[in-house]
């Protein structure tokens, strides 16, 4: 408890600010409010201070303090001050009282949080009595310990929101000495500090592992673990040594896949994606397998229950007994990168067709939320593309370009309330500002909101895409041309033939069976190029039209094997849905 001040009267040149003040250091207040009433009538309520060397320090009533000091300016004048007066051996008890009379009347700012946390810490107050002191747990003030240890200029890049706080808990990680390369980075006009997750693995010399991703028991893991100051996980200092541990238990669910009758089991390499537009879900009577996914951030994800899409057609295609058998299936018409960079201008498409049909997006959504998806945690899709190239080509794109506008739009609704743009943070309070701001906006102006957030959080490269598309009446080719990511993406002799005999002519095709692949290019550059003369007319392959179309029959074609799986679904819609049933915003959607 506060030891029982002494009430005196003191020179109002014998006092400062103290240094345990919550708001030392900070430019003078305004004080326009209370200076009329100080300058007639003086001050009513004591300053609370403490003996400081020959001085004395405000603890608090900073505000009071500088409106007497612009009174003694104006008058000339050194008043008495009525003050109460701690002992000066209570410095925890006069950081205390500073909290109370700032945060009564105003919320300090997280740096000043931070400040105060570490002079109370630093006072012999445990973490235990800070945290009953604010009313907040103990986690939370092991947080702001954990910021109140980094480095002066990164606590002020933190202050200034120049920095974000996963980059701030991963910075926690780092010695004194990476904090100072880091700056380095942040400051040097050629090179770039790395930020997020890419900056807690530039850390850790490589991909953090966090102990949450491990199968094993921890309390039998010999290796070195190293903790972050915020006390919530750690992460493994050895990388080879937790893989040794996850390797054998995930080994171990294996052998338990396998006694419980799953023959066929696939570890996929380690860092390699599974991609669910190659495969199709089944069960295992029907020879569905286990597929291993190993991340590089140490995450596995058994995917029980998938085939090969080719496999699978194998399997539902009946055996002419009479015969020799069916044909083996052609090799694939489209490479992975060609299938990624297709799959990724058709999924941005879908993100406008939905856009444009906001009762749409609202339905899509609400199946998201009631059988969610990969990506609803929920969590913006992230563009990425096994090329630079893909990734351009999209950025580039006018589906792109509409989605930006669009996300502009929704921000500019919140800026108008004057309410913060919303952002996935998992903070309780800023989603309650968001929930008061949707609250005041019209129907129309939620619903353009609501399509905004779907069209963000839809999965690239899956069967959601081609439903989009074909409900909501999107052309993926009013959004695309053939650019140079495609040619240099188009491998593959055959389809540049089929391409050749679209825009050319059968005969075309035929003759340039024997030339090589760069050839057939040219020639079909040269044939695309002639196109967009005076008739301005367009050509779309398969691939960017809706439903999609292959160019080699039977052979796989990720968003043609996507839309067989869901065409009859949509199709007895289709047929049974008259004109006048059909959703309003569909008459929007051209």
């Amino acid at each position: 408890p506060m030891s029982q001040p002494d009430l005196i009267h003191l020179p109002l040149s014998a006092l400062s600010i103290s240094k345990l003040n919550m708001r030392h250091g900070r430019k003078a207040p305004d004080v326009s409010d209370i200076l009329p009433s100080i300058r007639e009538k003086g001050i009513r309520q004591t300053l609370l201070v403490r003996r400081e060397g020959e001085r004395y320090g405000v603890i608090a009533g900073r505000r009071r303090f500088f409106a007497l000091q612009q009174v003694a300016k104006e008058t000339g004048a050194d008043p008495l001050v009525p003050c109460a007066v701690m002992t000066e051996d209570d410095a925890a008890s006069a950081i205390e009282a500073s909290i109370i009379e700032n945060v009564a009347r105003l919320p300090a700012s997280e740096m000043e949080q931070y400040t105060a946390f570490r002079k109370l810490h630093d006072e012999s107050r445990t973490v235990e009595e800070i945290a009953a002191f604010f009313g907040v747990t103990e986690l939370t003030v092991r947080r702001v310990l954990a910021l109140a240890s980094l480095s002066a200029p990164i606590r002020k890049l933190y202050a200034d929101d120049q920095i974000d706080r996963e980059t701030v808990r991963a910075l926690t990680l780092a010695t004194p000495a990476r904090q100072a390369d880091w700056l380095k980075l942040w400051n040097s006009e050629t090179e770039r500090a790395p930020m997020g997750r890419a900056c807690r693995a530039w850390i850790t010399g490589g991909s953090a592992i966090t102990t949450d991703k491990a199968l094993f028991d921890l309390a039998g893991y010999s290796g070195a673990v190293t903790a972050d100051l915020f006390g919530e996980g750690a992460v493994f200092a050895d990388a080879a040594a937790f893989w040794d541990a996850q390797d054998a238990a995930v080994a171990e669910k294996i052998e338990g896949y396998r006694q419980r009758g799953w023959a066929g089991i696939t570890v996929l390499e380690r860092g390699a994606y599974f991609h669910r537009w190659d495969y199709e879900q089944t069960t295992k009577k029907q020879g569905g397998k286990v597929i291993v996914e190993q991340r590089h951030d140490g995450a596995v994800t058994f995917h029980e229950g998938w085939l090969k899409a080719s496999e699978a057609r194998k399997a539902r295609t009946p055996i002419d007994r009479g015969g020799a058998g069916p044909e083996a299936d052609p090799k694939p018409e489209m490479s992975g990168p060609m299938a990624h960079y297709i799959s990724l201008h058709r999924h941005s498409a879908a993100q406008v067709g939905l856009i444009r049909n906001p009762a749409i997006a609202l339905r899509l959504m609400a199946a998201h939320v009631l059988c969610g998806s990969a990506l609803w945690n929920v969590r913006p899709h992230t563009t990425g593309a096994v090329k630079d190239a893909s990734l351009e080509s999209v950025e580039g794109s006018p589906a792109r370009a509409d989605l930006n506008a669009a996300r502009d739009r929704a921000g500019a609704v919140f800026e108008a309330l004057g309410a913060p743009v919303p952002r996935r943070s998992g903070d309780a309070y800023h989603l309650c500002e968001t929930f008061a701001a949707l609250l005041a906006l019209s129907d129309s102006e939620v619903m353009e909101v609501i399509a905004v957030a779907m069209a963000e959080t839809l999965e690239s490269g899956g069967v959601a895409v081609e439903a989009a598309l074909h409900a909501c009446a999107a052309d993926p080719g009013a959004f695309w041309q053939p650019d140079a990511a495609f040619f240099d993406l188009l491998r593959d002799r055959r389809v540049t033939r089929s391409f050749l005999a679209e825009t050319v002519s059968p005969e075309a095709a035929q003759k340039a069976e024997t030339a090589t692949l760069k050839a057939q290019k040219a020639q079909l550059v040269s044939a695309l190029a002639g196109r967009d003369g005076a008739k301005g007319e367009t050509w779309t392959p398969g691939w960017m039209q809706v439903p999609p179309t292959r160019h080699i029959d039977g052979a796989a074609c990720p968003p043609a094997d996507a839309w067989d799986r869901i065409a009859e679904l949509f199709e007895a819609v289709d047929a049974g849905t008259s004109d006048d049933q059909r959703l309003p915003c569909e008459a929007n959607s051209a």
